[in-house]
């Protein structure tokens, strides 16, 4: 608790000292997202639809996201109409991808620490998994968003087909790396696992952790893939 306490103070004081004023509503918008979160979780658990808890957490969440990370209206609200158009786009996607997967649940690596515990909680696992699968694209999209509406808005009448030809591939390349980096550093460990026990790599392939984060991840690059160019259009219909 304490080296959680004590990051939490770094990060507010670099927000301060690089963001000054708006550095503190974007620390403010990460504590919101936080309760929204916890929010959602207990929500969950106490028996509501999870995928209709997250799409009602997600829409609070990108409103919190954008509107209190930008002091421009024109950009916040181009770029939360963007959201809103891909968020309905992804809602398909995770649910459709999630079924089809059949990733949702516990794998066997999870074996060991689950025995003598009781998995019979009433709790739709699937759903559990398309939820956090839509939940773990939002930032990804507001980010996008936010991006590409104040690169558009600063263009403004330079803003020709070739400018923002190269928005696009600056903000998704980056995004891309983000992303994927953030994937194989937080699954080392099972990475690891799978080195030190000698997995075939079409085990790998069709372990049910890996493909179900891979999956999660994969949900959040084509949200991005499909924010920029829908918030370029969102921007070019309000200008």
């Amino acid at each position: 608790m304490n080296a959680i306490f004590l990051l939490g103070l770094v990060l507010l004081g670099l927000m301060l000292l690089v963001g000054g004023a708006q550095g503190i509503s974007n620390f403010l918008a990460l504590l919101a997202n936080t309760l929204l979160m916890i929010l959602a979780v207990i929500l969950m658990a106490g028996g509501f639809a999870p995928v209709g808890v997250a799409v009602v957490i997600g829409l609070l969440v990108l409103a919190v996201t954008i509107f209190m990370s930008t002091s421009h209206v024109q950009v916040a609200t181009t770029a939360f109409v963007a959201a809103l158009l891909v968020m309905a786009g992804v809602v398909v996607l995770v649910v459709g991808g999630t079924w089809l997967s059949h990733t949702a649940g516990f794998g066997p690596e999870d074996a060991e620490e689950l025995e003598g515990y009781s998995l019979a909680i009433g709790v739709n696992f699937e759903q559990i998994a398309m939820a956090s699968g839509l939940l773990g694209t939002l930032g990804a999209i507001a980010e996008a968003a936010c991006a590409v509406a104040a690169d558009v808005g600063e263009l403004g009448a330079a803003a020709t087909p070739a400018a923002l030809h190269a928005v696009q591939e600056t903000i998704i390349g980056t995004a891309l790396n983000t992303l994927f980096f953030g994937f194989f550093g937080g699954f080392s460990a099972l990475f690891i696992w799978f080195t030190q026990l000698h997995y075939p790599w079409w085990q790998v392939l069709n372990d049910q952790l890996f493909v179900g984060e891979l999956i999660q991840v994969l949900f959040a690059v084509i949200a991005v893939a499909l924010t920029v160019p829908i918030t370029i259009w969102v921007a070019k219909r309000r200008a």
